[in-house]
């Protein structure tokens, strides 16, 4: 991926992820973050991870989104006023994203040199590779994000009975 491509999805990708802690609405910021799943999973295609593109739009976008719409419907989340918006905070938003922005082009600058002379493992990206990884070094992180998933569905089963 160029220097250019890099920074033409990065952006929207930055101003999609702030949209989804920004907007007032949780059902919009879940669709912000459906958004932001699909822009992620376009940089796998670049990288030639075909397998995990698809797995981020399948099973991130797809299923893990249909569940926090699904708890957010179950709650009735919806704000009936207005907040007042805070300028102290857009403000500090501001400035971490410029910082970010920077310490961002001072790494690609630093380490562009080491990325053009690596290359990607041979079966970087395929079936195996994903899951050897994912049932081998992540087993734990894995198993404990199903666990915690299951916990955060009971739990709005239970806060929506009340």
């Amino acid at each position: 991926m160029d220097f250019v491509t890099f920074f033409a999805l990065a952006i929207p990708l930055v101003v999609i992820a702030i949209m989804v802690i920004a907007h007032p609405s949780p059902v919009y910021s879940a669709l912000f973050l459906v958004l932001t799943l699909f822009l992620l999973a376009v940089y796998f295609l670049f990288l030639d991870a075909h397998m995990v593109a698809a797995l981020q739009i399948i099973v991130y976008a797809g299923a893990i989104m249909v569940l926090f719409l699904f708890v957010i419907m179950l709650l009735n989340l919806q704000s009936d006023t207005q907040p007042t918006p805070r300028r102290g905070l857009g403000r500090a938003a501001i400035i971490g994203g410029v910082i970010l922005v920077a310490e961002l082009g001072l790494l690609l600058q630093r380490s562009s040199s080491e990325r053009a002379e690596s290359s990607l493992p041979e079966n970087f990206g395929t079936v195996e590779a994903l899951g050897s990884q994912l049932f081998t070094t992540y087993l734990l992180p894995f198993e404990i994000t199903g666990i915690l998933l299951l916990v955060a569905v009971v739990g709005a089963v239970v806060l929506a009975k009340r």
